[in-house]
């Protein structure tokens, strides 16, 4: 059996360096962590409660990684996937990684320490060749819209469908200059640039021109950052009248930033988000959005699970959700003009 000095030795490193890495300490720098975890994986190394899981069996542990616990979104996830796993007698660990690459990485270093059965993993940080060199002793499916190694299960969301559903909703409404709220063009495949791909694409095929400077990017998706983003903006362009925006808690913020500039949805300006959060029902008027039909994502994500802790040899899958409109107050019922 590999020790954790034999571990620190094949990697040119120090038995704190090997201690850190497997306790998810932040202090290691990323490819110092990815070096122990892939030499880790060779030797064959497990920690103490490794071994008794294999004495005892399965932990009933299932470890999910987000970006922010303060998100809602990922709250959202994190409590459907928590009822989904407490129906089969089993419960969730949850992870912060910052959206960072050194924060996944130690996250499934933790994971790793603390045995998890699994781990669906929300990747932001990592890239494909990062995802490639890392060998679990786990099952994990990464959630997000990269593209990572087809070995790993993965569920994307159909991020361009949902942009083009809320852009073509808000044209059908009426509207002639619609702006998108936190969009941007990231250069690889993530969220923000597949959904202001999605914006662009129901524009175009509608012979709307593009504009742009309708892009409005955030360096945080917070109601903050987008209530002062909008209220300058409406400031310098009154001729706006309709904002996609990220996400819905984005759009909360959208809807601050058109009270404060003493307007009104949706009969001056109307919004629509993405997420269906459950506090989207209450907003005043309620929020219109795109549902990315996290109970499916879960659903998914736990039959993936299952099905390969069951048998590792299992052919991956790749899914991508189902996407659709939730009509509310913040867009117009009908294609009627805005009033006087």
């Amino acid at each position: 059996m590999p020790t954790m000095s034999d571990v620190a030795r094949a990697a040119g490193v120090s038995v704190m360096t090997v201690s850190n890495v497997l306790n998810g300490k932040p202090r290691v720098g990323a490819e110092t962590r990815l070096r122990v975890l892939e030499v880790v994986d060779e030797l064959g190394y497990e920690i103490n409660l490794s071994a008794r899981r294999l004495r005892s069996g399965r932990t009933g542990a299932i470890g999910l990684v987000v970006p922010r616990f303060d998100h809602p979104y990922f709250g959202d996830l994190a409590a459907r996937l928590s009822s989904a796993l407490a129906s089969t007698g089993r419960h969730l660990a949850v992870e912060q990684s910052d959206a960072s690459k050194e924060g996944e990485l130690a996250a499934l270093s933790l994971a790793r320490l603390q045995t998890y059965d699994g781990v669906i993993l929300s990747v932001v940080g990592l890239g494909y060749d990062d995802i490639d060199r890392i060998r679990p002793s786990f099952p994990v499916v990464l959630l997000g819209e990269q593209h990572m190694p087809p070995r790993f299960d993965q569920i994307h969301i159909d991020n361009i469908t949902g942009a083009r559903l809320a852009t073509e909703h808000l044209l059908d409404r009426g509207a002639r200059r619609i702006v998108m709220v936190g969009g941007g063009d990231e250069g690889h495949a993530s969220m923000v640039t597949l959904r202001t791909r999605g914006w662009e694409l129901a524009q175009q095929e509608r012979g709307v021109p593009v504009d742009d400077a309708a892009v409005l990017p955030l360096d945080r998706f917070e109601m903050s950052s987008a209530r002062i983003a909008v209220r300058a903006l409406l400031a310098r362009d009154p001729s706006i009248d309709a904002f996609f925006a990220i996400t819905d808690q984005v759009a909360m913020g959208v809807l601050a930033g058109i009270h404060d500039a003493g307007l009104r949805v949706p009969d001056d300006v109307q919004v629509v988000g993405f997420d269906n959060l459950a506090l989207g029902e209450f907003t005043m008027p309620g929020l219109t959005t795109i549902d990315p039909s996290n109970a499916w994502i879960v659903e998914n994500a736990v039959a993936a699970l299952d099905r390969r802790i069951a048998d590792r040899d299992s052919a991956p899958q790749h899914l991508v959700s189902p996407v659709h409109l939730v009509e509310r107050g913040t867009s117009r019922a009908s294609r009627a003009a805005p009033s006087p």
